[in-house]
C-alpha cells in the first residue's frame, strides 16, 4: 500500500511539474479572482492567526481541512512567526484525486504533514523580502521549509514563482496577507516535496 501511495505521489509530482503557470491572478472554482477576494477584505484578518484565517477563508477549504487532518492547525495557531504559501481550493484540484484523497487518509497523516510543512517557512517573509532574497541570490532564493527541505523562489515578470524540489511550480497570486503570527501568500498550486 505504501509503495502504491509513493508511486501515486511521484506521478502527481511529475504531472504537476508539467503544469504551466501564468502571471494572471488565479480564479477559484466560482470564477472570482484571488485578488478580488483579498481586496474585498473577506479573505484574511490581520488580527487573527494563520490557522484561524485559513479556516475562515472561502478560497482555502481544502487546505483548512488538510491542516486539521495533519495536526498542523495547532502549529499555525502558535506564536510563530510563520510564512505560509497557501494553495487555493483550485490549486488542490490540480492534484490527481487518488493522490489528494490518499493524503487525507489517517494512515497517511505523516505524508500529508510533510506536504503541508513544505508550504510553511519559519519566520515572516513579505513579498519585498522574497524579492530582495531573489535579487541577492542572482535571480533565485532558496528557502528552507518547516519540513527541512529546500524551496526555490524566482521572479517571472512581476510574479513570484515557487519551484518545489520535485519540479512543480506555483505562482503567488495574493501576497502579504498579514496575520497575527506571520504572513500568508496565496498560491495557485500545491507544491510537492521530494518524497
Amino acid at each position: 500500500m505504501k509503495s502504491c501511495f509513493l508511486m501515486a505521489s511521484v506521478a502527481a509530482a511529475m504531472l504537476l511539474a508539467g503544469c504551466g503557470k501564468s502571471d494572471a491572478p488565479a480564479s477559484d472554482a466560482g470564477g472570482a479572482s484571488v485578488a478580488d477576494a483579498i481586496s474585498s477584505g473577506s479573505a484574511m484578518n490581520a488580527g487573527t492567526t494563520i490557522a484561524a484565517n485559513v479556516a475562515a477563508s472561502p478560497l482555502h477549504k481544502t487546505l483548512a481541512g488538510a491542516l486539521q487532518t495533519a495536526g498542523l492547525a495547532a502549529t499555525l495557531s502558535g506564536a510563530g512567526p510563520f510564512t505560509l504559501f497557501a494553495p487555493t481550493d483550485a490549486g488542490f484540484t490540480q492534484v490527481p484525486p487518488v493522490t489528494r484523497d490518499g493524503w487525507m487518509r489517517p494512515a497517511q497523516k505523516a505524508v500529508l504533514a510533510g506536504v503541508l510543512n513544505y508550504h510553511i517557512v519559519p519566520g515572516k517573509l513579505t513579498a519585498a523580502d522574497l524579492t530582495a532574497k531573489i535579487a541577492e541570490g542572482g535571480g533565485k532564493a532558496v528557502l528552507t521549509t518547516a519540513g527541512g527541505q529546500e524551496l526555490t523562489a524566482t521572479k517571472s515578470g512581476n510574479a513570484i514563482v515557487l519551484t518545489s524540489s520535485s519540479g512543480n511550480k506555483a505562482a503567488v497570486t495574493g501576497a502579504d496577507l498579514a496575520q497575527s503570527n506571520g504572513v500568508v501568500h496565496v498560491i495557485d498550486a500545491v507544491l510537492v516535496p521530494a518524497m
